[in-house]
């Protein structure tokens, strides 16, 4: 009889093959550094072609980092969940050369809807931006296709 992975072995195996058809979150070379069941962490280092007139890392490239994050923390299941809304706060700005953390975790699933809650430190802990986001699930539908 084949055994069924773990609910930890199919976050790894959404990762891996969703970050293999991420090109955004590769281009901007952001990595996934944790994910687990609801939960992921992704790092990204604040480059020159990052930054906005102020010199500071542009708000849109830290709410894509949260995304991110959350894209992965909702797909960990490996459902096909997409974002049906999200807002961001931002509370201190990014400079350059900075490694930007986001953290995203579940708050609530139920059905076909999820809230998940993502928090973007720098590399010295300290908080740049809140993320909330909205998911919507596709029951049925792999977010990658089981090995």
């Amino acid at each position: 009889m084949t055994e069924l992975p773990s609910p930890q072995q199919t976050a790894e195996h959404v990762r891996e093959g969703m970050l293999r058809n991420d090109r955004a979150t590769r281009s901007l070379g952001m990595r996934v550094v944790d994910i687990a069941p609801g939960t992921a962490t992704i790092r990204m280092q604040v480059r020159e072609d990052m930054l906005n007139g102020h010199d500071m890392c542009h708000g849109g490239f830290i709410a894509t980092l949260a995304d991110s994050a959350f894209a992965f923390a909702c797909n960990s299941y490996n459902e096909m969940t997409v974002a049906s809304g999200f807002g961001i706060d931002f509370i201190a700005p990014a400079k350059l050369g900075d490694v930007l953390n986001a953290r995203c975790e579940e708050v609530s699933k139920a059905g076909r809807t999820g809230v998940y809650d993502t928090e973007v430190t720098n590399q010295r802990g300290e908080r740049l931006a809140v993320f909330r986001g909205r998911s919507y699930t596709m029951k049925g539908k792999p977010a990658v296709v089981p090995a």
